[in-house]
């Protein structure tokens, strides 16, 4: 299966739990970390529901695949999230040692890796973490857009 095949496959998984999350009231965002073509952790936006500030999806999937691994660190996986991450979430891929971020929309007011910020292109982490961006990206704007069109009506 080629690379782009195997990230519009998890890409579809991940928009999948973002739309479980909208059906919740949560800002439609869903990750999951897939290493060895399995995936090990799974999350959705979850925040509101949960009263924690730190359940974004990306975070919700990192705690998922490190429970499956034994271990916080997670060398030789990717995390796939329908929305550009934040400075938060992007810090937790440096901590986990992600080896790629893919995700699909950009978020230009708060996104971490090329919006707002380019936290990732910063040369002082220990860890370099590989981006591919823009898979499925109208879908998962779509979703955006909708959820947060009808939020304010």
């Amino acid at each position: 299966m080629s690379d782009d095949a195997r990230h519009d496959e998890f890409m579809h998984y991940a928009l999948t739990l973002a739309h479980a999350a909208a059906e919740q009231g949560e800002v439609p965002v869903g990750a999951v970390v897939v290493r060895d073509g399995e995936i090990i952790g799974e999350g959705s936006n979850r925040p509101i529901g949960s009263c924690d500030p730190t359940a974004h999806a990306e975070v919700v999937a990192l705690r998922a695949a490190a429970s499956h691994a034994g271990n916080y660190r997670l060398p030789g996986s990717t995390l796939y999230v329908t929305v550009e991450p934040c400075a938060m979430c992007v810090g937790a891929l440096v901590h986990a040692r992600v080896q790629t971020v893919v995700y699909g929309t950009v978020e230009p007011r708060t996104g971490a890796v090329e919006s707002a910020f380019e936290l990732l292109a910063a040369g002082q982490h220990n860890h370099q973490v590989e981006v591919v961006s823009g898979v499925q990206a109208d879908a998962a704007r779509g979703l955006m857009q909708a959820f947060f069109r009808a939020r304010r009506r």
